[in-house]
């Protein structure tokens, strides 16, 4: 449109001027008397479409973003081709897609990739043989672990973030409220050794462990799956089993009462202790108090009372306080159970079970010391084991130390899911809990409770578990 009224021109001029500028779908423009006349514009080159290569931006998967992490949806399944031990957290993290990164760790304690970017856009390094290297990129996943914990709401009171880490703003507030409510966190691996252990009220970490095949091989010496896994002689390795099956039930015959319990067995040694009137037991005769665990009635004539009686309830409560009293005497030197003979096999299974396992018992101890080495730090035992053969075990492997007794549940009344919910009502839910199992029960109850887990499979997934605690990155 024009608004201006041009005076009238004559043909011959109009002509002149009326030379399109702009080619194509643009508008003609008139070009005026001082106007240099431009010569048409071609058009451009046109350029093809932009393919999105499927590369999604932000933060991807978690899965991607820890050595030998994987994460899961649904019901928790074993991974496939054997790998090393990952850390899978419940909260809504997508599965891991074709494409991510994923690494391990050897028992050599390389670094080395599972599998590579389809898309070829970064190469990494795989022979990050230095400590200082793994730490750096370690540093870096813990910052976006943090990151993760904040968005999430998992962030544990008083947790500290790297200097380059920055708070959104409502993760900002609540790391606030939980430095001001924190009562203090111990330092990586300078930590002072604690010989007693820490207050309840005090604890920051509490490690959930299952027993077979995650610190001891003992089931699958029995089946010969281990055998079958790790190419050992199956003879020898069932050999090896059968005889510590053999000290394991003798051990809990003799000792720990297991033929009045094995059929009214606890999650807990002090399941009972409000049925426990106290009576000194120094000269208490069990042989002779007429108890009968399985059938709950004593032969005619005893006073045993019927099971599930006060009379009964209370005899069934001396046997636990006597066990828990056999457990802590005997913690450190279960040969003192056991005859002189039965006592060297003991010593030389430990050494053969040692030997064919590749030091497994050794490997998987290195990670509880460390925390128990910590201040703030707690082991805890979840067995599917019955608790009187789960005590026996842990004596007869060396772990008595390691475990106190108040510290070891059985979860083959109630399972794993409702052991958990125990033990979170019983240290309470501003405690940050670790799972680190070979199983699926104890990875979907750590999934239930939105609790991180460890899978154990091989050598690798204990010393990468042992490397990530000892930077304190768990």
């Amino acid at each position: 449109m024009n608004s201006y009224t041009h005076p009238a021109r004559d043909s011959t001029a109009t002509s002149e001027y009326t030379q399109q500028v702009y080619q194509g779908s643009n508008p003609e423009v008139t070009s005026y008397t001082s106007q240099v006349a431009f010569p048409p514009l071609a058009q451009s080159t046109a350029y093809s479409a932009f393919l999105q290569t499927g590369q999604n931006y932000g933060l991807p998967p978690f899965g991607a973003m820890w050595p030998g992490i994987k994460t899961e949806t649904g019901l928790p399944e074993a991974p496939s081709g054997g790998q090393p031990g990952f850390l899978s957290f419940s909260n809504a993290y997508t599965s891991t897609q074709p494409g991510q990164l994923h690494y391990s760790y050897p028992s050599q304690g390389k670094l080395q990739p599972h599998s590579v970017s389809q898309n070829n856009a970064v190469t990494l390094s795989a022979n990050m043989t230095s400590t200082g290297k793994i730490k750096e990129i370690l540093q870096w996943h813990s910052s976006v672990f943090l990151l993760l914990l904040i968005t999430s709401n998992n962030l544990p009171a008083g947790a500290a973030l790297p200097t380059s880490v920055a708070l959104p703003a409502g993760g900002r507030d609540q790391d606030e409220v939980g430095r001001r409510n924190s009562v203090g966190k111990a330092k990586g691996k300078g930590r002072r050794s604690d010989s007693s252990p820490p207050a309840d009220s005090d604890l920051e970490r509490i490690f959930l462990w299952d027993l077979d095949e995650t610190i001891i091989i003992f089931h699958s010496l029995l089946t010969g799956s281990y055998a079958q896994k790790f190419g050992k002689d199956p003879a020898t390795v069932l050999n090896l089993g059968l005889q510590m099956e053999e000290l394991i039930f003798e051990l809990a015959d003799t000792h720990l009462f297991f033929n009045d319990l094995e059929e009214c067995d606890q999650v807990h040694v002090e399941d009972v202790v409000s049925d426990d009137n106290g009576q000194d037991l120094s000269n208490y005769n069990f042989l002779a108090d007429g108890f009968n665990g399985s059938s709950g009635g004593g032969a005619s004539g005893t006073t045993t009372g019927v099971q599930g009686g006060v009379e009964w309830m209370r005899k069934l409560a001396f046997r636990y306080r006597r066990l828990k009293e056999i457990y802590n005497n005997y913690k450190g030197n279960v040969g003192g159970l056991l005859s002189p003979m039965k006592r060297e096999l003991l010593l030389q299974l430990q050494s053969d079970i040692e030997n064919v396992t590749d030091a497994w018992l050794s490997t998987a101890l290195k990670s509880l010391l460390l925390i128990q080495s910590r201040g703030k730090c707690m082991n805890v035992l979840v067995t599917t084991t019955q608790l009187v053969p789960a005590l026996a075990k842990v004596l007869l492997y060396g772990l008595g130390d390691v475990f106190p007794i108040e510290n070891i549940y059985s979860a083959t009344k109630i399972g794993k899911e409702s052991c958990f919910e125990r033990i979170v009502s019983r240290f309470g839910k501003k405690v940050t809990y670790v799972v680190i199992g070979d199983g699926r029960d104890e990875e979907f109850a750590a999934k239930q409770h939105n609790m991180p887990f460890w899978r154990i499979s091989t050598h690798g997934d204990l010393v990468s578990l042992h490397q990530a605690l000892e930077l304190d990155f768990l």
